[in-house]
């Protein structure tokens, strides 16, 4: 008889994984940017990520049972409209419309040809496309850069005629726009905009205009939005009735313009999210299997839902998936496409059929998975914070079939702070939370007041209070699970990227609770941040911190790099070199200052990475990178 084999024992935090970095960055497929196309609908396309190829980001196309690539290097899918880009292509039935990221001109491209240019290079950048095919053109949001680098862009909602690739602004005025959509008659256009100070996420405005016989637009009428309620994704059903999502009741619900175009109705109100923080262009969270039937994804408590809404009666009907974070869904005829994943799934394009049962895979970000008993299966957890709020995270615990920690030993948890800072985490099976786990570290994802999926008055609780709110939510974390007798109190750890680099700054700065931390690209210095800005969060901060005629005594007091004499924690910087949204300056001051102070800390800069790492051998750098800084800071045993 054969005695089972005893698991290793080694130290949390040092134990052995096959969870390599390597093997992360080979999972690293970002999927993204869902359409419909096709001469019936049937085709699916989307963009995938390719971390092996400079991270640039391919179209492909799911046609007849077979996936086909479009855009075969050196092209790559991609807007910086914003700087976070999205929307960068649109569908006609088999032809591609898209947007290349290094010389920023429209290319068209059908199956079975190359690419070919639609635009002039210059100063403009486009995204979110629509096809306006009676018209010959494209329209959708142009983005103008000047000659003087440092001056704000003009941003308009503009045509594109196809044939000569002349263009022709049809919206201009506001600071920004999004979202501009033809009716299916092909009369009217909607679209988005706002206006400094305000994010989307804060107030918007949707506006309808008729389209006149020269291609130019009617006068526009305001149909929603204002400086204090959020739209999104406005969408024209069918039928040519108009839909769209609001945040008006304090949750992003849907909501429809009726047919005299006055009036207003709720579809079906309740208390959870049917939209996302524009921080990129193109979400779809919901879709029209018919005039009478929507089909929508909703986030409840952080956790999304799949369901069949019918207008007329409000009736919301749940429907089966395996899924737990629905990030985009789109609805072709007779069927459902969605970007999805959850805690042992990772994020995945999926087909489902409305005539039989269960779930067609067409494309997964991970195609080497780990054995299931090797996964850290999250726990989604509620504990009291600062004033008596509430904060919610999920916890991954350690978890390695093959090893287990010495008797009585508690092991070091990493706890994230998301960037954004609107924005939020979901559970999601991620390489790089496993990388963490099945090394002995548990981890803990908060979504810290201030985060979108738990409605606008959690959202708000950031509200002048960014470097306060988001930090005591993430060491209240820390401290729920030491007092649970889950986490080693001396080996606490936080890491943030981008904003969440402010949380994490922060928390070791003006706290004293966490012993180690990682910044990616993280903020440092409020001020500086304001001067090194891209347009789109230019005034960013009127809303997290204060009206700029009131900020410089609040960024004095909340910019870490300001109180480096209280910061005596050894950390690890990562910073792109091609940031354009938190510029290197802002890892280098801290660094240096840190320095000065006999404080360990390394920093590790990346030639050729921008606002996140694409790149598979930087991917790999970073992760190990922070393990042995960790292991080394902790004396762990590296086993």
């Amino acid at each position: 008889m054969t005695t089972p084999a005893s698991p290793n024992i080694a130290a949390f935090g040092a134990w052995p994984s096959t969870i390599s970095a390597a093997r992360v960055a080979a999972g690293a497929t970002p999927l993204s940017s869902l359409m419909l196309g096709g001469a019936d609908g049937s085709d699916i396309f989307w963009l995938a990520g390719r971390a092996a190829e400079a991270g640039r980001n391919t179209l492909l196309r799911y046609h007849g049972a077979a996936t086909e690539e479009l855009t075969p290097a050196p092209f790559n899918v991609r807007s910086r409209v914003h700087e976070y880009g999205g929307g960068a292509y649109a569908v006609e039935g088999e032809t591609v419309y898209f947007s290349h990221f290094k010389d920023n001109c429209v290319y068209r491209v059908a199956p079975g040809d190359a690419p070919v240019a639609v635009t002039q290079a210059g100063r403009q950048r486009f995204a979110d496309f629509v096809v306006d095919r009676a018209r010959n053109r494209l329209i959708g949001v142009r983005e103008l850069h000047g000659d003087d680098e440092h001056a704000q862009p003009t941003n308009t909602i503009c045509a594109i005629d196809i044939a000569s690739g002349a263009e022709t602004v049809l919206v201009h005025g506001a600071d920004f726009y999004s979202s501009p959509r033809l009716s299916p008659d092909g009369r009217s256009l909607v679209w988005l905009s706002w206006d400094h100070p305000r994010m989307p996420w804060q107030g918007t405005t949707l506006w309808l205009a008729d389209i006149n016989p020269d291609g130019t637009l009617a006068a526009p009428k305001r149909i929603a939005g204002g400086e204090e309620e959020s739209i999104c994704q406005p969408e024209w059903a069918p039928d040519n009735l108009l839909h769209f999502v609001s945040d008006r009741s304090g949750w992003w619900n849907l909501y429809r313009l009726c047919a005299d175009r006055v009036r207003i109705e709720g579809l079906c109100p309740m208390e959870a999210e049917f939209a996302s923080p524009h921080w990129t262009f193109g979400n779809s969270m919901y879709g029209f299997r018919s005039a009478s039937e929507i089909i929508c994804t909703y986030i409840d408590k952080g956790v999304s839902r799949l369901a069949r809404l019918l207008p007329g009666s409000g009736k919301l009907e749940a429907i089966a998936n395996p899924y737990e974070e629905i990030r985009e869904l789109r609805v072709g005829p007779g069927y459902i496409a969605m970007l999805a994943g959850g805690p042992t799934i990772p994020m995945e394009l999926a087909r489902i059929d409305f005539t039989e049962e269960g779930v067609e895979i067409l494309a997964q970000s991970i195609d080497d998975l780990p054995e299931e008993a090797n996964l850290s299966v999250p726990v989604n957890i509620s504990y009291p914070s600062a004033n008596g709020r509430t904060a919610h995270a999920f916890y991954y615990p350690p978890r390695n079939q093959d090893v287990q920690a010495p008797a009585g030993s508690k092991p070091p948890v990493i706890v994230i702070s998301h960037g954004g800072p609107t924005g939020m985490t979901v559970n999601t099976l991620n390489l790089k939370t496993q990388f963490w786990t099945s090394r002995g570290f548990g981890v803990l994802d908060v979504n810290y007041g201030g985060s979108t999926g738990f409605g606008r008055a959690y959202r708000d609780l950031l509200k002048g209070q960014w470097g306060i709110v988001d930090v005591e939510d993430c060491v209240a974390g820390a401290q729920a699970l030491v007092e649970r007798g889950l986490a080693d109190g001396e080996r606490l750890i936080i890491r943030g990227g981008s904003a969440g680099g402010l949380t994490t700054l922060c928390a070791l700065t003006f706290h004293d609770v966490f012993k180690a931390g990682a910044s990616y690209y993280g903020v440092s210095d409020l001020k500086g941040l304001d001067q090194d800005s891209h347009k789109f969060e230019s005034n960013y901060n009127e809303y997290l911190i204060a009206p700029k005629a009131q900020a410089d005594a609040i960024y004095a007091q909340r910019s870490p790099i300001n109180h480096t004499d209280k910061l005596s924690r050894p950390m690890i910087f990562f910073q792109g070199l091609d940031d354009k949204v938190v510029p290197p300056q802002q890892s280098e001051m801290m660094v240096d200052a840190l320095k000065k102070r006999g404080i360990p800390v390394e920093y590790v800069a990346l030639e050729g990475e921008g606002h996140g790492f694409r790149k598979a051998e930087n991917i790999i750098r970073t992760l190990e990178a922070e393990l042995d800084f960790y292991q080394n800071i902790f004396k762990l045993n590296h086993a």
